[in-house]
């Protein structure tokens, strides 16, 4: 498909630059197969069924963002992209000239870091450092906001760009369906009789990335980890067997679980894909599956999920989810109602089209 057919017009106005007073004080689109009702937030535990089962990925965001200076003195921004070991990481930096192989960088006035060379689009750094590099990154590194969020991140965001849930260290973006969610709706879902679960994906900074290719099938994926833990998969057999649904909480959650469902180790020790209705096993794997229009679904009934960026790979995903013409008819119809957009936005719940 054409990367232009998933274009639509935004208002900047409807850019969300800041959380809602309150976690859930958001509007909720809910669209069904036939229609789309305008709804809240809090609505959300009278659309979700007894045995249903939740899915949300409980990655925490790294203080992964470091400015500092080149040995030569020009300035550089280093957005750390994946912990590789207690002193080693994969980055992206921005300079005026790129680095060189074994030169040498101070970040944050103190760190002494040491560029080991190029990995495609990434720079691996050492961290001369006897402290483990998370705990360097929590004491002297700032938090990765998207860049179309307009200011630089402060004490309220260090609270409200991380899920209530988040306990996994490891993403340079917060998964934002789960920012809605507090302690009392969670509670509110259980006392439906809806299951609880998790995954996690560590998002990577190529979740903003623009498809830059002119056709989807030319764009690449960056790699990211995941795991799924027995229990979620004893959940989701367990909502499967008494006629629930799987709700994945986000597009990472959706991401993982059909990464999962579509991994074989065949007897040559190579991976293999295969669609299988609701095969899934625990385990932790790479992905970098690109979800286009046309693509089976194995395991997710249902989707919640923020509002997505023109021509990106989430909005692509969405529409194979829910329907091309339903769903770019959906974002026309927020943006006419001026619904909120992006990771601070509000929030879309959608059936999967049949």
């Amino acid at each position: 498909m054409r990367t232009d057919e998933f274009d639509f017009k935004l208002p900047e106005r409807l850019i969300a630059q800041s959380p809602p007073e309150k976690r859930g004080a958001s509007r909720l689109l809910h669209l069904t197969e036939n229609k789309w009702n305008d709804r809240r937030f809090v609505d959300l535990p009278g659309l979700v069924r007894e045995n249903d089962v939740l899915i949300f990925n409980d990655t925490r965001v790294l203080k992964a963002r470091l400015f500092g200076t080149k040995s030569t003195g020009g300035q550089v921004e280093v957005l750390v992209e994946r912990i590789l070991g207690q002193h080693e990481a994969l980055a992206q930096i921005r300079a005026s000239k790129s680095p060189k192989t074994d030169s040498h960088l101070l970040l944050a006035g103190i760190l002494q870091v040491t560029v080991l060379g190029r990995e495609g689009e990434f720079y691996r750094l050492r961290f001369d450092s006897t402290e483990q590099l998370e705990i360097l990154l929590e004491q002297h590194g700032q938090l990765p906001l998207p860049p179309y969020i307009t200011h630089a991140a402060d004490a309220r965001d260090e609270e409200r760009y991380q899920t209530v849930f988040a306990r996994e260290p490891g993403a340079v973006a917060a998964p934002t369906a789960g920012l809605h969610f507090d302690e009392g709706m969670l509670a509110a879902l259980r006392s439906q009789g809806a299951q609880i679960a998790y995954v996690t994906l560590h998002v990577g900074a190529g979740t903003f990335q623009p498809v830059r290719a002119e056709h989807t099938q030319e764009h690449v994926m960056h790699s990211e980890r995941y795991s799924i833990p027995l229990k979620t998969v004893e959940a989701i057999r367990k909502a499967r067997m008494l006629g629930g649904r799987v709700i994945a909480v986000g597009t990472t959650s959706l991401r993982a679980l059909e990464s999962a469902a579509l991994r074989e180790v065949a007897d040559d020790g190579k991976t293999h894909l295969r669609g299988v209705k609701s095969e899934i096993n625990a385990g932790e794997g790479e992905t970098n599956i690109f979800i286009t229009p046309g693509y089976h679904f194995n395991v997710v009934d249902v989707l919640l999920t923020n509002f997505h960026l023109p021509k990106s790979t989430l909005l692509m995903l969405v529409c194979a989810f829910g329907g091309m013409d339903r769903m770019l008819a959906a974002y026309a119809h927020a943006v006419e109602q001026e619904y909120r957009f992006f990771s601070y936005g509000d929030a879309m719940l959608i059936e999967r089209k049949a």
